[in-house]
């Protein structure tokens, strides 16, 4: 027998994709073939075209080659200024794009000014000269990058190199994969995301501006890569946040005429995503990891009652005006039975709209409940028979 017991009002919506319903629907004028709009705190779609479809990832794959770096930094095993020899390899990787900082075989390069060139000026030499001095080989640190991927749930990606460039093996991704990338990597490098943000970067005599329009046109969006190859066409991924709610937007696949036009158009659209979904939702955390959710009877315990709870923050987000139509109801192990460990699963926390259930979480033992003495353990089996 399962104990149920109503608590509060609240909701995690689904995907729109998935049926949400809000007062003004998506743009439908869009000609990206694919995007995504997630909400950063909740992790949830609020809307999307084809979010799942494979396609090549052009230079949205140095956000991965970022975030293995960052992890580097933030692990103590790279320093910002840390000087880094340029390899042939690194050198020649640049003179086959556009996107290059212009680095010289032999020198030597910071760390600090080498991501400032990989992401500000889509430097494909810079990915390189990084991606030899953590792995050794580039191969080798594609062999990381694909098993971040995996890690962080990145479905439907695979690389192939650590910048983007078209490959003779098959390398690609999907808006949602991405989108989840750039949330990653803004949450867990808060701190070195603001690379992101840097309008131009000059090196070696050679100032190129960032090419995310939108860092000049939206003081809300703070951060962001673009990508471009003829078969992927157009790309931006970028972060925007307003009133404490951050949102992530994905738009790939636009075409267009010159680099000029492409530049204009995916930033234009991914404009009108931000617009839409900052007018039509809010974001709010309605419990924190490690607060007390409810109060769980123990039987047998040397404690009464164990405190149960989530181990990471629960956000909702959901289409304004609506949040007084939100339930939640918990499910607990019946009985709860000492001894009970500290973190365990012991019960679930339902999030409900009109009856339906849209989400659910483990409630975990905020606490540890030994089991009781002798006498505590007959009383409570006397008691269980009456309950």
């Amino acid at each position: 027998m399962k104990s149920w017991l109503i608590i509060a009002a609240f909701l995690l919506f689904p995907s729109l994709a998935l049926g949400l319903d809000v007062r003004v629907p998506p743009p439908s004028d869009l000609s990206a073939r694919n995007f995504a709009v997630m909400d950063f705190a909740s992790g949830n779609l609020l809307a999307a075209r084809d979010p799942d479809e494979r396609v090549e990832p052009a230079s949205l794959t140095k956000i991965m080659t970022a975030y293995v770096v960052f992890r580097e930094i933030d692990e103590g095993k790279l320093r910002l200024d840390e000087s880094i020899r340029v390899s042939e390899a690194a050198w020649r990787t640049g003179m086959r794009g556009a996107s290059r900082m212009f680095i010289e075989v032999g020198n030597e390069v910071g760390v600090e000014d080498l991501l400032r060139g990989m992401i500000v000026q889509s430097g494909n030499d810079a990915c390189v000269a990084l991606a030899e001095r953590i792995a050794g080989t580039e191969g080798a640190f594609v062999d990381l990058m694909n098993a971040t991927a995996r890690s962080l749930g990145m479905n439907d990606t695979q690389f192939q190199n650590s910048h983007g460039l078209p490959s003779d093996e098959t390398q690609y991704t999907t808006a949602r994969d991405i989108s989840l990338l750039m949330r990653a990597l803004i949450r867990e490098f808060p701190e070195l995301y603001r690379y992101y943000a840097e309008r131009s970067f000059t090196f070696n005599g050679i100032s190129q501006n960032n090419r995310n329009l939108l860092l000049w046109r939206d003081d809300s969006v703070d951060g962001g890569k673009t990508g471009w190859t003829s078969a992927a066409g157009y790309n931006l991924v970028s972060s925007a946040q307003r009133d404490e709610m951050r949102m992530v937007v994905t738009v790939m696949g636009v075409r267009a005429s010159n680099h000029q036009e492409g530049g204009r158009v995916r930033a234009n659209e991914s404009q009108a995503l931000y617009n839409w979904a900052f007018r039509e939702f809010e974001t709010q955390r309605i419990y924190r990891a490690g607060q007390v959710v409810i109060e769980g009877r123990v039987w047998g315990g040397e404690e009464r009652s164990v405190p149960l709870g989530l181990v990471e923050d629960l956000f909702v987000t959901l289409p304004r005006g609506r949040y007084a139509d939100l339930g939640a109801a918990t499910q607990l192990a019946d009985p709860l039975e000492a001894p009970l460990v500290q973190g365990r699963d012991y019960g679930r926390l339902q999030i409900t709209l009109d009856d339906s259930v849209l989400i659910e979480k483990p409630l975990v033992a905020l606490e540890p409940v030994a089991q009781g003495g002798w006498l505590r353990r007959l009383i409570d089996t006397v008691w269980k028979q009456f309950s």
